[in-house]
């Protein structure tokens, strides 16, 4: 196990500096702090944009307390219980950081923005290997998942140039659902991680259609501006399902749980043929009389 854990750390640290090499640097677009609503109420620049961050703090705090408040959320490991305590105070940070930053956009207050962000990325994916993976490398990768992070910004800052933090922001997005729906869960109601991963693709959507969203509804409210709501939604979706998660008696992937069924037009009267697949293990009485290789299927 030690040697596994050597050789991944090694390919994965490999794989980046041959990234570094073989592609161009991607230095910050200062129009990127040009944002299609700058209104001002109350005598607070950007205020949309501004304000919109108050649910992070709300979140973060929420979770904060509940996490330690006769341990409501049923942590059993002490890796869980500091990356989740990392997690909800980089949730609750990116009200700080990103409202500081918008009140004056520019590079020197961007790093404040994105590092508690950072934080909370760096520190859900060490969670995610103790629950699917293995404790012990779990609770071993949050110091250097961390620091991975605050390098990534600080290597933005001074060399101008986004691919370390790039490549800290995205790859937990694609390999978080990746591996909730391949990988058995510890716990229960693991599709909460899904729904946490949909919010936040349609937050990254909203951040790049800024302007458009911004015009669609006659400058009513930005795509910046729903961003951060949406984002928001991540750390609401993770609270629920650590309220409401208990321990998985039978580890089952989300992917040998689901059934899967289309209709397809195949047979000569043109009536619709729906073909259903149960990838679950457990085999049912039925189940074992059929031939497993032939999908059962019946005609609508």
């Amino acid at each position: 196990m030690e040697y596994r854990r050597v050789y991944v750390w090694g390919g994965a640290i490999f794989c980046f500096v041959v990234l570094m090499v073989v592609t161009p640097s991607i230095p910050q677009s200062q129009e990127y702090h040009n944002f299609a609503d700058q209104r001002e109420f109350f005598g607070i620049p950007n205020t949309l944009n501004v304000v919109s961050n108050f649910p992070f703090l709300l979140v973060g705090i929420v979770g904060l307390v509940i996490c330690y408040h006769g341990n409501y959320f049923n942590l059993r490991l002490q890796g869980e219980l500091w990356g989740w305590t990392i997690f909800f105070i980089g949730v609750a940070a990116v009200a700080f950081g990103s409202s500081y930053y918008h009140l004056k956009p520019d590079d020197a207050r961007l790093v404040w923005d994105r590092l508690p962000m950072t934080i909370a990325f760096t520190s859900i994916m060490a969670i995610f290997m103790i629950e699917r993976i293995d404790e012990k490398t779990g609770t071993i990768s949050i110091i250097p998942l961390l620091m991975a992070g605050i390098i990534s910004i600080l290597y933005w800052r001074f060399f101008d140039d986004l691919r370390p933090y790039a490549l800290v922001q995205f790859v937990p997005c694609i390999a978080i659902p990746i591996m909730a729906i391949v990988m058995p869960p510890m716990y229960t109601h693991s599709a909460y991680w899904l729904w946490a991963a949909g919010f936040y693709l349609l937050a990254k959507v909203e951040e790049a259609e800024d302007k458009l969203i911004y015009k669609w509804t006659h400058h009513i409210v930005s795509g910046h501006t729903l961003k951060h709501l949406f984002a928001a939604m991540v750390p609401v979706f993770l609270t629920l399902m650590l309220a409401k998660r208990s321990i998985e008696p039978e580890r089952e992937s989300l992917l040998q749980s689901w059934r899967v069924s289309w209709v397809s037009l195949k047979d000569s009267e043109g009536r619709a043929r729906i073909f259903r697949w149960n990838y679950s293990t457990v085999r049912t009485r039925q189940e074992e009389n059929d031939t497993p290789s032939e999908p059962r299927n019946t005609l609508a």
